[in-house]
């Protein structure tokens, strides 16, 4: 084999070598989202184009019936039969799966793909999951207070995404975090140490969002009539329930240590 060929063959095999190296994904953090996410988003999809458009009317609304969450049934707990009872204790979680209209979990996708994707991937998709449950138990135990004995029911995974939203700024605003003033580009970026919450708190960037967060909940909350698409009025009380704790179950989640000012 004469000096050209075997340049042109140690080419060929450098571009062979270089074509099966696994190809690190080139588009932004949104379109390379993890696989609790989408899973997530998938069953919350099915579990709405199932009951709206292929289960019949009755069975549609035993389902809203068994697994949404109705505060009328805590004010006669102890009289309520067998089947209402086991579906009371569920109810604190399983509301979250269920939505109102194409709108509703559009809205409740988005937030979920935007904040709860940066508290996946530092938590990792058990430890995901988990906390998003406490986060609706939380959105549940608000609503119930403030709606004692009423027979309208709650449905939607705002309070759970509310958590998540709670958890993200307890990182996502630090130095070398996704959004801070010094960030970084790789996932190291989700795990920077998190500051005490009396100090996040303090944080101007972090104070800024929980006011226009608070204040858009508020507004839209005592706003009468639909809101984006819903057939009721938001559950915003439920929504601030599942943010404050997810501002107060963060560290216990968190598997990173917390960042300790000298």
């Amino acid at each position: 084999m004469n000096v050209y060929r075997i340049d042109e063959e140690r080419a060929r095999r450098e571009q062979a070598q270089k074509e099966k190296r696994p190809q690190r994904p080139s588009g932004p953090p949104v379109f390379n989202l993890p696989s609790v996410i989408v899973w997530l988003s998938g069953i919350l999809i099915a579990i709405h184009v199932l009951r709206e458009m292929i289960l019949p009317v009755n069975l549609s609304n035993l389902i809203v019936e068994l697994f949404a969450f109705w505060p009328v049934k805590y004010a006669y707990f102890s009289s309520l039969p067998p089947l209402d009872l086991v579906s009371s204790l569920w109810a604190f979680v399983t509301y979250s799966l269920l939505h109102g209209g194409a709108m509703h979990i559009i809205f409740n996708l988005l937030w979920m793909v935007i904040f709860g994707s940066a508290v996946a991937r530092r938590f990792g998709a058990g430890r995901f999951l988990v906390f998003s449950a406490a986060c609706s138990v939380g959105g549940a135990f608000a609503h119930l207070a403030t709606h004692w004995g009423e027979g309208a029911p709650m449905i939607g995974a705002s309070a759970a995404i509310s958590g998540q939203m709670a958890a993200a700024i307890r990182f996502v605003f630090e130095r070398g975090g996704p959004l801070g003033a010094i960030r970084n580009n790789d996932p190291t970026a989700y795990f920077v140490p998190a500051q005490s919450l009396s100090e996040c708190l303090r944080d101007r960037q972090v104070l800024v969002f929980v006011a226009v967060w608070f204040g858009l909940n508020l507004f839209f909350g005592l706003m009468s009539g639909p809101i984006a698409g819903q057939p009721a009025s938001v559950a915003w009380q439920a929504h601030i329930g599942g943010f404050v704790a997810g501002l107060a179950l963060f560290p216990f989640f968190d598997p990173v240590p917390q960042r300790r000012n000298s």
